[in-house]
């Protein structure tokens, strides 16, 4: 009877979990024999994969001509010419262990598989951000939420492109749920696997580490356990591999037409030089070290999650290079803002999902109406950061009040 009774509560968990397997490996049937074999595409994943398939099947550096070659060759079926991207590696060496499986399949499936690991990081990002901010919405405003989350431009778009940034988005989510929910080495094992983009966390991983040596330190000590043993294997596995690296990192920009949003605005726009974008970098880095100051020097912990989000804007505004696909982590504030509307007005679920409903229209529209060819027009890069960044500034007392929500309980909604 004991025995029997302590078994049932695991039956349901134990049902889930098959359904969701399942679940996951139709959709990834489904995908195979729909798209991504009929239709091969996904040319940001395309690169890393094959980099990762030539060191585990061929031996060779992923940095390397060879390996490079082999990239060039399965996305044009020929060397890339002068003005066409060279499809580099470019990423973090550990990535050939954190995609090693996906090396022993056919490009059809393993790219199958990765738009399903992609769709799961989506929606893992919102049901993280829910319960990070402790938002319940109603079963039809949360529908409409999971809609938005997997069909609007920017997660549209890396799942077409097979952008890991999506997965690297969840992953800093996840961390800062783990940190709210005191779980130090769940949050600084993930934070240390979001350092795969290091241009998507270069501000926020420093953030919170200091911020971790004051308050959470066996966070430190995970991140540094996980991060130094990525490390340590890749330089067991690739001795030249750090160099390499930043050798394909300094070519980045020759061929990337872009640059992030200041460089967009101060150089393509206004044609104002070098001196003229650092001097707004700078000025944005002087707004985030106060904010860091208010944290870390005068102890206000109240502040820390809008200076998270404060940081990870001023990331995506001043990055060297940047990708529409990031700005999926812009969720974090909406989610933020949805509940408090939901929370304090009657009819909020309603405006919320009028809410959705602009922020699905209108970057589709203006995508549409200004592509070119098979490339983004600039300004697609520009509303949403600077909108986050006045948005932020005018509210940073709704945050503040909401209290530390990264280190305890959450304050009230109306305080």
């Amino acid at each position: 009877m004991g025995s029997s009774s302590g078994a049932r509560p695991k039956l349901p968990i134990i049902v889930a979990v098959g359904l969701l397997i399942a679940l996951a490996v139709g959709n990834v049937i489904a995908t195979h024999a729909f798209l991504t074999e009929p239709y091969p595409g996904q040319n940001d994943f395309m690169s890393r994969w094959e980099g990762v398939r030539s060191y585990w099947r061929e031996g060779l550096n992923p940095y390397g001509e060879r390996a490079s070659a082999n990239i060039q060759e399965r996305i044009y079926g020929r060397p890339a010419a002068e003005d066409e991207d060279p499809g580099y590696f470019a990423y973090p060496f550990y990535t050939v262990f954190l995609l090693w499986p996906l090396a022993y399949v056919g490009y059809a499936w393993a790219s199958a598989i990765w738009m399903v690991v992609l769709e799961a990081c989506l929606i893992g990002t919102l049901i993280v951000l829910l319960d990070l901010f402790r938002w319940r919405p109603r079963p039809w405003l949360l529908g409409a939420l999971l809609l938005w989350m997997l069909l609007n431009y920017f997660s549209a778009r890396g799942l077409i492109l097979g952008q890991p940034g999506l997965v690297v988005a969840f992953i800093q989510v996840l961390a800062l749920w783990a940190l709210s929910r005191d779980r130090p080495w769940l949050a600084g094992g993930a934070l240390a696997l979001s350092t795969l983009k290091p241009q998507m966390g270069f501000l926020l991983v420093p953030l919170l580490l200091l911020w971790g040596l004051r308050w959470r330190r066996s966070f430190v000590v995970s991140f540094v356990v996980v991060w130094g043993g990525l490390m340590a294997l890749s330089f067991i596995a690739e001795p030249s591999w750090f160099g390499d690296w930043i050798d394909q990192i300094r070519r980045y920009p020759s061929y990337t037409a872009f640059g992030a949003p200041v460089w967009i605005v101060v150089q393509h726009y206004l044609g104002a030089g070098d001196v003229a974008e650092w001097a707004i970098n700078l000025a944005l880095y002087g707004v985030m070290l106060w904010a860091w100051a208010g944290v870390l020097v005068q102890g206000r912990e109240e502040r820390l999650m809008w200076t998270v989000v404060l940081t990870l804007t001023i990331t995506h505004l001043s990055a060297v290079r940047t990708a529409t696909p990031h700005y999926v982590v812009f969720a974090l504030p909406l989610i933020f803002y949805g509940k408090r509307l939901a929370a304090r007005n009657r009819s909020g679920g309603t405006w919320i999902a009028a809410l959705l409903g602009a922020l699905f229209v209108v970057p589709w529209v203006h995508f549409l109406l200004t592509v070119e060819g098979e490339f983004e027009h600039p300004t697609l890069y520009l509303p949403v950061p600077f909108l986050v960044l006045a948005v932020l500034w005018l509210t940073r007392r709704m945050w503040w009040r909401a209290g530390p929500i990264l280190t305890g309980t959450e304050g009230s909604v109306a305080s």
